[in-house]
Parts: structure tokens; C-alpha cells; sequence
């Protein structure tokens, strides 16, 4: 995923969440549980769905790393992609639809880095890129269909290369402007130990940012409210 808009209207980085996991949007129903065709769905039914700026997040905890080798998994229509390739990072951009790739490829083009980034269409949890990178970024792997979510979390870490870093950004619960009754039933977000706990990294890994975030996060009407976003960024010892 590229950005972050109101959550309502807000769908995953990539595919969709294990029953731990929650979905970004407001838990309205899918329209299809194919993941497939439910992220052609979403993207093909706007001219744009994010905001074509990089995710807040990522830039402050990717900003002071030095440049190496990128793999941004659900990468939507390239924005975080896009940003890395300006700070000198080479890039691998993932996600399970080609609409967003081929979005993503032009605004790369447009930018003048194109040369810098390579896009690879995969259904995390069913197939994932070859090789590690220095930086695994997965920012807001959280849906409403089908993904095994923990899975795609191990083997995220499984691609970071010795000295790299995996870098981790998602959804820590509703918006405040979000009433219990539109809670659907059975949605657990993932806690800052949780995941930890679903990585259960070996010895040689670090945790250098284990964080909640608040953020001010209007409503699709306008109403004011606020989020939290958790944020784990974990070193993998050379």
C-alpha cells in the first residue's frame, strides 16, 4: 500500500488478513473473497485509490538508513516504492494486483526513477519474491479477504539480508470516531508483543522501534478523531 487515506475508504497493502489480523476499512462486506479479483475490483473502480505520497512511517524510520536493496510488499500504486528509489535505494515492488503495478510503474517513470525499481506481481501467502534485500518494508498488510498474514510476516523476515532491516506498519485499532456497533464481529488488530510473538526471531535480531503512534485521522465526513498505528522496525544481526 502507498498511503494511508480515511479509513473507511482505506483497503490493504496487498491482499487480506488471517482472522487475527483486522481488515484497514471500516469492515464493510467484500464484494468477492477472491483476493484476486477483489484488488482488480478496488483498483480498477477509481482513476486513483492513494494519495501518491510514500507513508509517514516509512519515511521517518527509513529516512537515516543507508541505501542498499528494497523489497516493498503490497506496494499498491508504487508511492513508498517511488520515495525509496529517490533516496537511492533499488527496489522491489510486490503486490497481488496489475492494475496497481502498471499504476506504479508510471508514476515511477514519471519521477525519472523507473530504472531504479523492478514489479512483481504476487498473492502473498501463496507465492513471495526470491531473494533478501537490506530492507523489507510491509506497511498495513491488513484486509477484508483471505491472507495468511502471519505467514507473510515470517517470511518477510526469512528475506531480510544479515545487516538489513524488516520494517513493519499497521493498523493498532479503530479510529476514535468509529462506534462499537461498527465493529464487526471477530476483528482482533495485531498488538506491538503479538507480532513479535508471531515472528519469534532467533538470536542476532534487534528491535529498534517498537511504537505506537497516534495520528490525527478525520472521518469521511470531516469529524475530527484520531488513530493508532504501531511500528516495528527490527534489525537482523550480520
Amino acid at each position: 500500500m502507498s498511503s494511508v487515506p480515511p479509513p473507511s475508504s482505506v483497503p490493504s497493502s496487498s491482499t487480506a488478513p488471517s482472522p487475527s489480523s483486522a481488515p484497514c476499512g471500516s469492515g464493510a462486506p467484500a464484494q468477492t473473497t477472491d483476493p484476486r479479483a477483489f484488488w482488480e475490483e478496488r483498483y480498477r473502480g477509481s482513476d486513483r485509490v492513494w494519495s501518491g505520497r510514500p507513508n509517514p512511517l516509512l519515511v521517518r524510520e527509513v529516512a537515516a538508513l543507508r541505501p542498499g536493496t528494497a523489497l516493498d510488499l503490497g506496494c499498491g500504486e508504487g508511492a513508498d516504492a517511488v520515495w525509496l528509489a529517490e533516496q537511492g535505494w533499488r527496489v522491489t515492488g510486490v503486490d497481488i494486483s496489475a492494475t496497481a503495478l502498471a499504476r506504479a510503474a508510471e508514476h515511477a517513470e514519471r519521477e525519472g526513477v523507473g530504472e531504479r525499481v523492478s514489479w512483481e506481481r504476487h498473492e502473498l501467502g501463496a507465492t513471495f519474491p526470491e531473494g533478501t534485500f537490506d530492507l523489507v518494508s510491509a506497511q498495513f498488510l491488513q484486509s477484508p479477504v483471505a491472507l495468511d498474514q502471519d505467514g507473510v510476516l515470517r517470511r518477510a523476515a526469512a528475506a531480510v539480508a544479515p545487516g538489513g532491516h524488516l520494517l513493519v506498519v499497521m493498523h493498532g485499532g479503530w479510529p476514535s470516531w468509529h462506534g462499537p456497533d461498527d465493529h464487526p464481529a471477530g476483528v482482533v488488530f495485531p498488538t506491538l508483543r503479538g507480532v513479535l510473538d508471531v515472528l519469534d526471531l532467533p538470536s542476532g535480531w534487534s528491535v529498534e522501534t517498537l511504537d505506537g503512534v497516534e495520528s490525527a485521522t478525520p472521518s469521511p465526513e470531516g469529524a475530527p478523531g484520531t488513530r493508532v498505528d504501531n511500528v516495528w522496525r527490527l534489525h537482523r544481526g550480520v
